[in-house]
């Protein structure tokens, strides 16, 4: 029997894999709205994109998806609660749902249509998690990644990731945690964990951590695919559009990142007609849309130093002085490691590398960046460039080799181990603000 009226489209003709992701976490959220169980109403949506991947493509995809999903989840959903040992219990549960779904007063329908959506990212990143947690749950729950794929990405065993993202909905439970969008005391800081864990798994991305690739673009793409819907949802955002204009600006440079033998390629030797100009169009379109308003934030102001590094046609049209000042004033807003070592490249680009040598070794003293654990490579990797800008290739190439002991991303320390190898000074380049791009929310 057939579940709503079908369109002629047939399951050759429509990408059923990218709509079925993109319609699982309305799903999702729709349920554990409705029923609060967040691990059942998991498993009611697994079984609706499965009954939809062998339907849809002989039968073509329903008028509306979503409502096809959702009824079909719903069903499943009664049927595992019901299934459950307390049985009268459950069943109350599933009797006050269906009268929830039947009186419209007793629904609560979401405002607009993505925010089941916005709600359940806003669940994953809640504060009871930790940022790990986080992620992996925002990956599996949101992004429709398996387990699998998760625990690839971050270089983990399948089982151990699997561990992590069930205590992960444990430790939602005990924190009594509800589906319901957040207050606005807490609106503010909920976003914003949002906006950090989805920034941690496009960096995560762009420069794994671990593996033979330089970049993994499954986590690119989701994180960018998550932070567009997350735009759409609150357009008026400007940090969540800065943010989104940051991973376009960013990602634009991927494919001349690497030369024709995977070799890592700095910014100053990439081939800029490789750069993708709709991606760089879009993010300064994004960026120059909000730029005008009164408050600014971190993203934005990344979003700013980006597009002016793709704003230049050659490294010499590098606005290095603006790009430092840039990097002062993110720098007061968030003072972490990460975006005081780009400060340091942005000073020794713009004004010479003995300035940002004296920067570098100023901030070592006051804050630790060749100790802290998410500058700690970098900060061998600048310094060493920077001082072979100055002419002392023996101490940088024991730096470089330093850096490089410290990166397990092969193609990274492939590209370090050879910058020891051959430590001719090279000028005042670019070489260095690769290697001191921030890797975390804040830089």
């Amino acid at each position: 029997m057939s579940d709503g009226p079908l369109s002629e489209r047939s399951g050759s003709t429509v990408d059923l894999e990218t709509l079925l992701r993109a319609e699982a976490p309305q799903v999702l959220g729709a349920l554990v709205r409705r029923f609060g169980r967040f691990d059942t109403a998991e498993d009611a949506v697994q079984e609706a994109l499965l009954a939809a991947s062998r339907t849809w493509p002989a039968e073509g995809v329903p008028q509306d998806p979503r409502s096809w999903l959702i009824r079909i989840g719903y069903r499943r959903m009664v049927d595992l609660l019901r299934s459950d040992g307390a049985r009268r219990r459950r069943e109350r549960e599933v009797g006050a749902a269906e009268l929830a779904m039947r009186e419209t007063d007793r629904r609560a329908d979401p405002a607009r249509e993505t925010d089941d959506g916005l709600t359940l990212l806003l669940l994953c990143c809640h504060p009871a998690l930790s940022q790990t947690s986080q992620v992996a749950l925002t990956l599996r729950a949101v992004g429709g990644l398996t387990t699998a794929e998760i625990a690839h990405a971050y270089g983990t065993a399948e089982a151990t990731m699997g561990t992590r993202i069930s205590r992960a909905k444990e430790q939602l439970t005990r924190a009594g945690a509800r589906f319901t969008p957040p207050t606005a005391a807490d609106r503010d800081s909920r976003m914003a964990a949002v906006m950090r864990v989805l920034y941690l798994i496009f960096n995560e991305g762009y420069t794994a951590s671990t593996g033979e690739e330089l970049a993994r673009t499954d986590l690119t793409g989701e994180a960018i695919r998550l932070t567009r819907t997350l735009a759409g949802t609150v357009p008026d955002d400007a940090e969540v559009t800065g943010l989104l204009s940051l991973m376009l600006l960013t990602e634009s440079r991927r494919a001349a990142r690497t030369g024709d033998d995977g070799e890592l390629l700095p910014l100053d030797e990439q081939d800029r007609s490789r750069w993708n100009r709709g991606l760089i169009r879009e993010g300064t379109e994004l960026i120059d849309g909000v730029w005008n308003r009164r408050e600014k934030g971190p993203y934005q102001l990344q979003a700013a130093i980006a597009a002016l590094h793709a704003a230049a046609g050659t490294p010499q049209e590098t606005d290095w002085p603006q790009i430092a000042m840039l990097y002062l004033w993110l720098e007061r807003l968030t003072p972490t490691a990460p975006v005081r070592l780009s400060r340091v490249v942005a000073v020794a680009q713009a004004f010479g590398p003995a300035r940002g040598l004296a920067l570098l070794d100023d901030l070592n003293r006051r804050h630790g960046l060749d100790e802290d654990p998410l500058t700690r490579q970098r900060e061998r990797a600048v310094r060493a460039h920077l001082v072979q800008m100055t002419g002392d290739t023996g101490v940088a190439t024991s730096l470089y080799r330093e850096a490089a002991g410290l990166t397990d991303n092969r193609v990274e320390r492939r590209y370090l181990l050879d910058e020891a190898d051959r430590p001719v000074e090279r000028g005042e380049d670019d070489h260095a603000s690769q290697r001191a791009a921030p890797r975390d929310p804040d830089g």
